[in-house]
This record gives C-alpha cells, sequence and structure tokens, in this order.
C-alpha cells in the first residue's frame, strides 16, 4: 500500500513529504531551551552593561567640579556647557526617587600628602609666632619624608579605593560614637521656629505638624522624596535620611552604637513629667490631623502624678557616656523599667509638651534668648538627648526642635524642617481660632498610655545626681540670639562679595576685637557631592583675612584699601570653602592620618601637634530654601531662623572652654540670625560682649560701600 501524501504550503513552491517527514519537521520546530536560555542570558548581559554604563558615566560626570569655580568667576567655559548637556541628559526627566543616585555619586579624593601639608602650614602661619611657626614647619617636613608619613598615606589610599568613604565610618565612630563627653551642650544642636505663628494652640500646632511629619517620614520610606539637587541636575547623597526617625543613640562604656528600628508607628510624648505613647496610626492608616488633635488634648487634660523620679529621668541622657551607659544597664536591664526604657528608644521621635510659652520678638531680644535656651538643654531633664530629635511644642504653640548629632549634620534636619513648616503654610490648616480645620469622621484609637516607672533608691539618687550635673552645665551656659535686622542677603550681594564669606569676615572682625588677637577658626561645610559625605573644615583665619581685619582699626588705611583687602579675603576663602566641597580640604584627611598612625601604633609629633591645637571660634551657616519650595523674599517670616550649638561647636576635634560657637542663618533679603554661644565660667568669653562686636563690625562694613546703601 502508498503511504499518504500530506502537502504542505508554504512561501516556497509546493512539495511533499511522507507522515514521518511531517513529525521530523515538527520536532525540529520546538523551541531549543538552550537556545531560550541563551538569549535571556545576553539580555541580561546587555541590561546590565547598559546600566552599569550609565552609572558609571554619570559618575565620571559627577566627578568633575570645574562648574563651581566657573560659576563663582561668572564665566562658563565650552567644556563645562558641554558637561552640562551631557549631564543634564542623563539626569534630567520626572522628579527622581531619594536614592536614585546613590550608586552613581562618586568617591571623595585623597588629596595628596605634600598638597594637605603645605596648605595645613598655610592656614598656621597667621596664628603662630615665627618660632612656634618654624618648629611647625620642621615637624610637617619630617613627617612628610618620613616612612610613617608615606606608610599612612598608603593605607588610606587602599582605604579610599575599597571602602565607600575613607572619611565617615572613622569620623562618625571617632568623633561622635566614642566620644565620652555629655550630648548636653557639647554635641546636640537645636532649631527654632519661623517668625510667623500659624496657630497659637499647642495641640492643633503639635497635631498638624506631627502629622506632616509622619508624611515626610513615609515619603522617606517609599522614597518618594525627591533627592536634593544642586542647578536641578547635581545631586546629593541622600544616606543621611536613613536613621532620621527611629533611631537612638545607645550609650556604652568605651562606645556608644546607634540603634535603628525599621518602623516605628508611634511617639512618646512628654508632658508634666510623665511619658506617653501615642500611637499615630489606626490598623494601617495614619491618624488625620483633628485626630492626633484629640489625642494631644486628652494628654494635656490628664494631671496624674509621675512615677517616683519619672520627671527628672531624661537626666540620665545628659550625664557623661560611660556613667549613662553603667546606669542602664545596672537599673534598667529588666522589668517594667526595661520595658519602658525600650518603648522610648523605639519611638519614632520624642515629643515635648511644654507648660511654658515662647516669644519670638524681635523687640525684645530677652525672649529670644529664652527661647533658644530652652530649646537647647530646658530644665536639663525634659530632653531625652539620645533620640534622633526632640520635637519641643510650647504652650503658646510655638515649636523647635532638639537633634542628636552624631546619626547626621543639621542640613539634613534643616531640610525636612523647612518642608513641614513650607506645608503648614501652604495649606489651609487651621481656623481663625486655631484649631485644625478638619473634623474626625472615624472612631479615635484608644487613648495614648502612660509608661511606667518603679525605680529603685539607688537609681533615685543616680537620677537626682544628674539632674545637678546638668543643672551645672546648663547655667554654665551664655546662649543668645541675635537677629540682624539693617540689611541682608541683598545688601552683600551688591558689593560683590560671598554672603558667607562677608559673614565670616565678620566675625573674624569681632573677634579680634573681643579677643585681641586672631585665633583657630571652624567653618562647616558639606561634603555631600560625594557618596556618604558629610561635613570638611574651612579654616577661615588667612593672611588675607588677617590684613583686613587690621587694617579696619588703622586709621591710616582709606576705605578703598579696606574694600580691596576684603574682597581678597572673601575671594580666598571662597576657594578654600569650594576646595572644601569637592573634596580638598585638610582637616579631614589629617583626621584619617592620625587614625592610621593609632592603628600603626606609631605616634607622630607632627600629627599629635595638630590636635593638640583648640578651636576658638567654631561657626556653622544653616542652610535654607533647599527645596526651593518657597519664595524667601515674599515669606522671609515664615523661613525657619536657624539654630545653634554650644561652644564646644557640634564637629570639632578640639575644642576650647574659653571659645564661641556661632551659627548664623542669611534669610530673605534684609535679616540674618546669630545664634552666640561661650560659657560664663570662662573670663574670657562674653556672649552679650561678643554680639556688640558682631552689631559694629556690621555696621563698620556696610559703612565701607557708602554706594550700595544710597540704592
Amino acid at each position: 500500500m502508498r503511504k499518504p501524501v500530506i502537502m504542505l504550503e508554504c512561501r516556497f513552491p509546493l512539495f511533499y513529504c511522507t507522515g514521518i517527514d511531517v513529525l521530523k519537521a515538527r520536532r525540529d520546530s520546538v523551541p531549543d531551551l538552550g537556545l531560550h536560555l541563551a538569549c535571556l542570558a545576553l539580555s541580561l548581559a546587555v541590561w546590565s552593561a547598559t546600566v552599569l554604563t550609565l552609572r558609571y558615566t554619570i559618575k565620571l560626570l559627577l566627578s568633575y567640579k570645574g562648574w563651581m569655580y566657573e560659576a563663582r568667576k561668572g564665566g562658563i567655559s565650552l567644556k563645562t556647557k558641554i558637561w552640562g548637556m551631557l549631564l543634564k541628559t542623563l539626569v534630567g526627566g520626572p522628579p527622581h526617587r531619594l536614592y536614585d543616585f546613590q550608586g552613581s555619586l562618586p568617591r571623595i579624593p585623597l588629596p595628596a600628602l605634600d598638597y594637605t601639608i603645605n596648605k595645613y602650614l598655610e592656614s598656621m602661619k597667621p596664628l603662630l609666632s615665627e618660632e612656634e611657626y618654624r618648629t611647625r614647619q620642621e615637624l610637617a617636613q619630617e613627617f612628610q619624608s618620613s616612612a610613617l608619613g608615606r606608610k599612612c598615606q598608603w593605607y588610606l589610599w587602599l582605604k579610599s579605593w575599597w571602602s565607600t568613604n575613607y572619611v565617615t565610618d572613622w569620623w562618625e565612630e571617632y568623633v561622635y560614637l566614642r566620644g565620652r563627653d555629655p550630648l548636653l551642650i557639647n554635641s546636640n544642636y537645636y532649631g527654632i521656629d519661623a517668625l510667623a505663628l500659624q496657630s497659637n494652640r499647642q495641640a492643633s500646632r503639635a497635631a498638624y505638624l506631627l502629622y506632616a511629619t509622619f508624611q515626610y517620614r513615609r515619603s522617606i520610606d517609599s522614597q518618594s522624596l525627591p533627592p536634593l539637587l544642586i542647578q536641578n541636575m547635581i545631586p546629593l547623597c541622600s544616606r543621611q535620611y536613613e536613621r532620621m526617625f527611629n533611631t537612638t543613640r545607645i550609650p556604652g562604656v568605651e562606645t556608644d552604637r546607634l540603634d535603628h528600628f525599621e518602623q516605628s508607628n508611634y511617639v512618646v510624648v512628654l508632658c508634666r513629667g510623665c511619658y506617653y505613647v501615642l500611637e499615630m496610626y489606626s490598623h494601617t492608616r495614619l491618624l488625620t490631623p483633628p485626630e492626633i488633635e484629640a489625642q494631644v488634648e486628652w494628654i494635656l487634660a490628664q494631671t496624674p502624678q509621675p512615677d517616683p523620679g519619672e520627671d527628672k529621668l531624661a537626666a540620665l541622657t545628659t550625664a557623661e557616656r560611660k556613667r549613662w551607659a553603667v546606669s542602664r544597664r545596672k537599673y534598667f536591664g529588666q522589668g517594667l523599667n526595661r520595658a519602658s526604657l525600650r518603648t522610648i528608644e523605639k519611638a519614632a521621635f520624642v515629643v515635648v509638651l511644654e507648660d511654658r510659652s515662647y516669644e519670638l520678638d524681635p523687640s525684645n531680644p530677652a525672649k529670644f534668648d529664652e527661647y533658644v535656651q530652652s530649646l537647647f538643654y530646658g530644665t536639663g531633664c525634659d530632653r531625652w538627648l539620645d533620640k534622633s530629635f526632640n520635637f519641643i511644642v510650647g504652650a503658646n504653640g510655638r515649636v523647635g526642635l532638639n537633634v542628636e548629632h552624631s546619626w547626621a549634620d543639621a542640613p539634613v534636619m534643616a531640610q525636612f524642617w523647612e518642608v513641614i513648616l513650607t506645608h503648614e503654610l501652604c495649606q489651609n490648616v487651621y481656623t481663625p481660632e486655631g484649631r485644625i480645620n478638619a473634623s474626625i469622621t472615624d472612631k479615635l484609637p484608644p487613648t495614648p498610655k502612660k509608661l511606667q516607672w518603679e525605680l529603685s533608691p539607688e537609681a533615685l539618687e543616680e537620677v537626682e545626681a544628674c539632674v545637678q550635673l546638668a543643672s551645672r552645665s546648663c547655667k554654665d551656659i551664655d546662649l543668645r540670639l541675635y537677629v540682624h535686622q539693617e540689611y541682608g542677603k541683598h545688601f552683600v550681594k551688591q558689593c560683590r562679595v560671598s554672603p558667607d564669606a562677608f559673614i565670616q569676615m565678620a566675625l573674624q572682625l569681632a573677634y579680634y576685637r573681643d579677643a585681641g588677637h586672631f585665633a583657630l577658626t571652624y567653618e562647616a561645610s558639606m561634603t555631600r557631592l560625594f557618596r556618604e559625605g558629610r561635613t570638611e573644615t574651612v579654616r577661615t583665619v588667612t593672611e588675607e583675612s588677617c590684613a583686613w581685619v587690621r587694617a579696619m582699626d588703622d586709621p591710616d588705611k582709606t576705605d578703598d584699601e579696606k574694600r580691596e583687602l576684603l574682597r581678597d579675603a572673601c575671594r580666598i576663602h571662597q576657594d578654600a570653602y569650594l576646595a572644601s566641597m569637592c573634596g580638598y580640604g585638610i582637616d579631614r584627611h589629617l583626621f584619617c592620618l592620625y587614625v592610621v598612625s593609632k592603628y600603626l601604633r606609631q605616634d607622630s609629633p607632627f600629627l599629635d601637634s595638630i590636635f593638640k591645637d583648640k578651636w576658638r571660634l567654631s561657626t556653622s551657616q544653616t542652610p535654607h530654601n533647599q527645596a526651593y519650595w518657597m519664595d524667601a523674599r515674599k515669606y522671609a517670616d515664615h523661613i525657619c531662623g536657624g539654630g545653634g550649638f554650644g561652644p564646644t561647636g557640634t564637629g570639632c576635634v578640639q575644642v576650647a572652654d574659653d571659645g564661641y560657637g556661632v551659627s548664623y542663618l542669611v534669610t530673605g533679603e534684609h535679616m540674618v540670625f546669630f545664634h552666640v554661644s561661650s560659657k560664663h565660667s570662662s573670663p574670657k568669653t562674653d556672649t552679650t560682649r561678643f554680639v556688640e562686636h558682631i552689631k559694629r563690625a556690621l555696621r563698620d562694613l556696610r559703612n565701607l560701600f557708602p554706594e550700595t546703601i544710597a540704592k
């Protein structure tokens, strides 16, 4: 019998095949698994190569910093224009997520050893006598040419390649976490409210800002908060946002640690000496502002007696760190105390509801001073200093912050504070009476729960001892807030100098008149253009700044000569500031060399001499309008007035007890805030006197530019 013939139709002429041939054709048409895997592998390889190429291209472009110098000089080169177009093409587009650029940020560069030592000697020349400078120069040259110097630099070069940032981990560990001094005065800093008060009802203002704060936390967790971009295309590192909430600094005998909890749906509220747990969620839903308002009102309406020692319990966090670590282990290791302490430590943050009202009245400076002093240290036993931050609400609705420093630097908190205050301004939040402009539409969650404590007599004695120590420290701080309203950024820009350099020169002139000599001056700059960057030091005192300061009180110098000297000093200062931002500051490099030498157990007389020098003027500018969401000129009264710190600074390696801490904020066009601190115990310093010198210096600077005043 003949086999059946099947005719197949295809693009080619008809052909005949047997049934066996058809089966073979069907078998051959089945996709090959190996081919599929090969295609998948090729696709993954192409995708990975594309992503890596894009990432490293952006990283290469972000390593270029010439645009910063050219922008300051007012002339943009063709090279920079091409660079800008390429970067904007790769970075531009829809809003980015918070951590989108983390993998593309460049590593911070390691300066050459010769560069750092030469810059260091240059910075010390105006501060040392000829003999002292010659001795320091010999020590520097000896270290520079020694095997130890080369070995330390070699180890740092290796670390700069295998670590994300060769500075940050050591800086956090040795400057912050291994510091044994109390956080009170020495480390924590504060932030103040805007001048304009949105509501004078304590519960209402606390409720909305708590709601806005948790919305902000949600934007961090979901990464929907856009990263900060300079000129809308150059990203800053976002790593520091990770530990803003649910974070506590745990004391240790030798070193502290930062405990960060993935999620915390409550805050701990301190009110009239009692601690309450305020749940911010009902199941998975964030409470609305009127619901939070009702919960806060419930807390304010309570009149319980604090457990013995509860009202002063936070004084333990103001103690020297080793002492607090021992007390924590001894008295809070089990039972109610352990559970209540862990509840505080796991909270998103701490809220303090004050019985006192705060005023921000420019016509009454004493009210300013009372306000900032309360935010900074309170009574010495009503701020839980270990928490990432304390949210403080006065009886009249005036708010502020007390912030622990080790987890992040001030610009991160400044942006958060700016965002929630801006949201409050832009939304129709309050009724004319100051209440939340909304009603409760759902069943309220259970009322807040009071924490319980069982402190032994020995523990109560320790608490009382810490209260006494904290009280002495608080009384020793001479802190003032001065608001300069004669002129601001608008005037300074017309003088054709940098506003920051202008203020720094004013501080140099004020200090020279106050102390009669120049002193090592610390100004903080950021290094967040690099991955995991934090801060660098700008050394303000230069030969040019000293020449200008001396000229200001020299009757033989004309105004033209003084103006020229000022512009030279400001130019040199700006060059140093830009170098620090670009990774070519010297102090973090010197610090890391010192750490390596200690790891190697080899002493260096040169490095030892550096870290014996005391910073007697610690300064910092508070950034504002970082998100560009509000017109700073139109709403100057609605911008936070900055914040301040103690005379020992917040990131200096060696500071002096006879120095000043100065934080300043140039806000709007016609206002500058100065937060100035010193110690009463020092016979060489006086904050009131120094503030008067700042006022006089600013007036003398203004008088150098009569043609600008006329405008």
